[in-house]
């Protein structure tokens, strides 16, 4: 049965670009008579608000979504991602890294012969797990990853790249580098925990934005590497504003909240947002 999600960080209100992604995620999921989830992102305990998730579900069920209950929340499944990751690191495909943010800035700026900088530099990659410290992030060494899972592909179904892709590794090093797989202040990152939580849904096909289409090689190579069942992916079109830039959640003036204070119908946001009409 054809299955599908929308995962939203409860760290803001939901703006039109959530809604049309949202929309689209329900819509192909009753088109195809399967199934629509709602998946609440909040490892990022800093930044996450119960009454953010309070909002997104309400504004959910305004536009007229019906999804499977329970929720799923990441914060509940915090083993799981923790199974994953030492799965990964008895593999031998991980390092703990010590550099902060500015420092891996300083080093990716200082110039390379022959190649741009990579976005992760390398510089902790030599670190055995053993001296893994308190405070120290976890990365994924990229190359030996790659290596241990071979030839992989992807299929996608989005307008804008539909077709099978297969993973260039070459390309995979010099754009993303060594990903972290779980962050010094939250633990498990994005990167690990959507793969676990698509597998622990039965997932079929992720609908999400554009702006995510690099990070589906990651995931499909993790997929690989942790014998994790493969859904297919559409990548929809971003929502901008006038100027052509990507909405994001400080863009109020977008929210939803906003939009039903002046009155506005579910209606009225399907036709601002170019989808049809719910039939019946």
């Amino acid at each position: 049965m054809y299955r599908t999600r929308f995962a939203p960080s409860p760290t803001g209100p939901l703006h039109l670009g959530h809604a049309y992604s949202a929309i689209l995620a329900h819509d192909r999921a009753q088109a195809a008579g399967g199934a629509f989830l709602v998946r609440i992102e909040d490892t990022d305990r800093a930044r996450c608000r119960p009454a953010w998730e309070a909002a997104i579900l309400d504004d959910l069920a305004w536009l007229g979504l019906r999804w499977e209950i329970p929720v799923r929340r990441q914060s509940d499944h915090l083993a799981d991602y923790a199974a994953a990751l030492d799965r990964l690191i008895a593999m031998g495909l991980c390092y703990p890294c010590r550099c902060t943010r500015a420092e891996i800035a300083a080093a990716a700026a200082a110039p390379q012969e022959g190649a741009a900088a990579p976005v992760y530099p390398g510089t902790c990659r030599g670190r055995p797990m053993a001296d893994r410290a308190p405070g120290d992030a976890i990365r994924l060494d990229l190359a030996r990853a790659l290596a241990r899972a071979g030839p992989l592909d992807l299929v996608e179904t989005g307008p804008a790249h539909a077709g099978v892709h297969r993973l260039d590794p070459a390309r995979m090093l010099a754009a993303q580098g060594d990903i972290v797989l779980s962050r010094r202040d939250i633990g498990p990152a994005y990167h690990l925990n959507v793969v676990v939580d698509d597998a622990r849904q039965a997932i079929t096909e992720v609908v999400r934005g554009e702006d995510l289409f690099a990070a589906t090689f990651l995931h499909r190579l993790l997929q690989a590497l942790l014998g994790l069942p493969v859904p297919v992916w559409h990548h929809h079109r971003l929502i901008r504003d006038a100027a052509g830039k990507r909405l994001a959640k400080r863009d109020d003036a977008r929210a939803l909240a906003k939009y039903r204070a002046e009155g506005a119908t579910p209606a009225d946001i399907r036709r601002m947002l170019g989808l049809a009409q719910p039939r019946g």
